[in-house]
């Protein structure tokens, strides 16, 4: 009895924030851990969050230690790509996970960063095709997923990564920013992801500076059409002055094509006016693979970079960040 009670007000707790129907706004599979009302912190999901852009995908909602009694405090927000694997290895793509919520309390317990909320949005069958920047498609005369050069595997669609950001931009975002007591600004809203979800993150920032103004891109798959979202973006990229970004890869796996392309995007950087260790940041993790597991050993970094501006001055992480600075 005292089971189904947790359980109803769960369900009622979560539907509270949400227009949505009380179908489409659950506990996102409350029997596993990992993804549940954990203490501390709180995980809403949304099943098929609706878009008149692109197709209804899954949305969950992070809320960190101490938010359902801190109001009025309002909190920055991450919005996060890949979103099945950030937390539950049950539902993630390859029982792997970024374990967001252990690297958000365990940085919030140390006091490394505020507290802040995340927001991982799903993937679909056609990942491909809302993560490939599509202006920078175009400018390589790609529009089929099918057809751009440099992929591991076979991806399908028409490349929709403008519908993709609309998506988030303009439904997602003020979704999140009515119904959560967020720090909706420029300098509180950030984005990351890794591999394609790297490349997307780049091009929200570069497509909307107004929204995003820190972007954390983890093992960016520059291959896709020869490096072609570089040349894109190198003429576009946000103001140095009210922007931030953070970059790195590993040197194995799918990451060992990475470096040429990553020294041509800090060439870029450069040339617009970004400072290395200031306002822009390239990590370079030799041994590091191209899995969540990788990722999941060094996020602490980029959560740091993201909510606070800096990376940590003390010692403790240099044995994870070994070459860590990039030439």
């Amino acid at each position: 009895m005292r089971i189904l009670l947790k359980a109803l007000c769960l369900i009622l707790l979560c539907a509270a924030t949400s227009p949505l129907s009380a179908q489409s706004a659950t506990i996102a599979n409350p029997s596993a851990p990992g993804a549940w009302v954990n203490a501390p912190g709180r995980l809403v999901s949304y099943r098929q969050f609706p878009s008149k852009f692109v197709e209804p995908r899954e949305v969950d909602v992070w809320l960190p230690p101490g938010y359902d009694a801190a109001a009025p405090h309002r909190y920055p927000v991450i919005y996060m790509h890949d979103g099945q694997n950030l937390f539950d290895p049950d539902l993630s793509s390859w029982h792997k996970t970024w374990q967001m919520d252990t690297a958000m309390l365990r940085l919030i317990a140390a006091h490394r960063v505020p507290p802040a909320i995340v927001v991982g949005v799903w993937n679909t069958p056609h990942r491909t095709a809302d993560y490939m920047p599509q202006k920078a498609a175009a400018m390589a005369g790609v529009t089929d997923a099918a057809k751009i050069s440099g992929m591991p595997g076979p991806s399908t669609g028409i490349i929709d990564s403008d519908a993709y950001l609309a998506f988030l931009v303009h439904e997602l975002k003020p979704f999140i920013d009515a119904h959560y007591r967020t720090q909706p600004g420029l300098h509180t809203t950030s984005v990351m992801g890794s591999s394609m979800g790297g490349l997307i993150s780049l091009y929200a920032i570069v497509e909307y500076p107004q929204v995003f103004g820190q972007a954390a891109c983890l093992s960016t798959h520059w291959p896709a059409s020869d490096g072609v979202v570089i040349d894109y973006v190198k003429s576009r990229l946000p103001d140095p002055a009210t922007h931030r970004l953070y970059f790195d890869f590993g040197t194995t796996t799918l990451d060992a094509q990475y470096q040429p392309f990553q020294t041509r995007m800090d060439a870029a950087l450069r040339a617009r006016g970004y400072v290395e260790g200031r306002n822009w940041i390239t990590l370079k993790f030799p041994g590091a693979e191209h899995s969540e597991t990788s990722w999941s050993a060094r996020v602490d970094l980029p959560l740091q970079f993201l909510l606070t501006g800096h990376l940590p001055a003390d010692d403790a992480y240099d044995a994870s960040i070994p070459e860590h600075l990039v030439p």
